[in-house]
């Protein structure tokens, strides 16, 4: 999945000679945390986020305290030095930009022009979407040996149930390098047939445990 598909186009943006106030109703009346600040070729001059605002002038989130601030304009406030993003980024490395540089939201350039804007909200959205969590149904976790084949097996365990998948997820396991886990969200509502057929193929389910099972 590339950033395209997920960026908000809809950019609600202000210029730096715009002030906090401006930067503040702005948020209230679109719901908003972030707001890229634009030249007038829309090209990203900075980056005014809620949080940034709270940081450097409290005082204009109280009750009309300090006034004067309300009217700095936002080139003197904004973040100049903006991590962005390109829209054929693949979502999961965008996500790992997120985390590494603990940031909220990453503004979408295209041209040199802001095209979109991506936050932690539309990735969590996404992830959530991904990984099926948000359909019904269950949620398996295999411990499996790092070779070649094991998913095909496991899929053919599942597919024998008539069971869908809905998402699979594979990461190393912490403790054993030679084995990785299976998270598999299959559509089905009771999965103890399932995580028998599992079993008794000789796969080792961490999750369910279900009592009366033998692992």
């Amino acid at each position: 999945m590339i950033v395209e598909e997920i960026m908000k186009t809809n950019v609600v943006t202000l210029h730096p000679t715009d002030s906090v106030a401006d930067a503040i109703q702005v948020m209230e009346v679109n719901n908003i945390r972030h707001i890229p600040i634009v030249n007038d070729e829309d090209h990203l001059a900075g980056l005014v986020t809620i949080s940034k605002l709270k940081e450097i002038i409290p005082s204009t989130f109280r009750t009309n305290e300090n006034p004067e601030d309300l009217k700095k304009p936002l080139e003197l406030i904004m973040e100049k030095n903006v991590i962005t993003g390109h829209p054929l980024d693949f979502v999961e490395e965008v996500a790992a930009v997120f985390y590494e540089h603990k940031i909220s939201c990453i503004p979408i350039i295209k041209d040199k022009k802001l095209v979109g804007i991506l936050t932690e909200t539309d990735l969590l959205r996404t992830m959530v979407e991904l990984t099926g969590a948000h359909q019904p149904g269950s949620q398996i976790e295999i411990k499996v040996p790092n070779i070649t084949g094991v998913l095909c097996d496991v899929a053919g365990i599942i597919r024998n149930r008539n069971a869908n998948i809905l998402s699979v997820l594979v990461y190393p396991d912490k403790l054993d390098e030679h084995y990785k886990i299976l998270v598999i969200r299959v559509q089905m509502m009771n999965p103890t047939g399932l995580i028998e057929d599992l079993k008794k193929a000789g796969h080792q389910v961490l999750w369910p445990n279900l009592p009366g099972i033998s692992l």
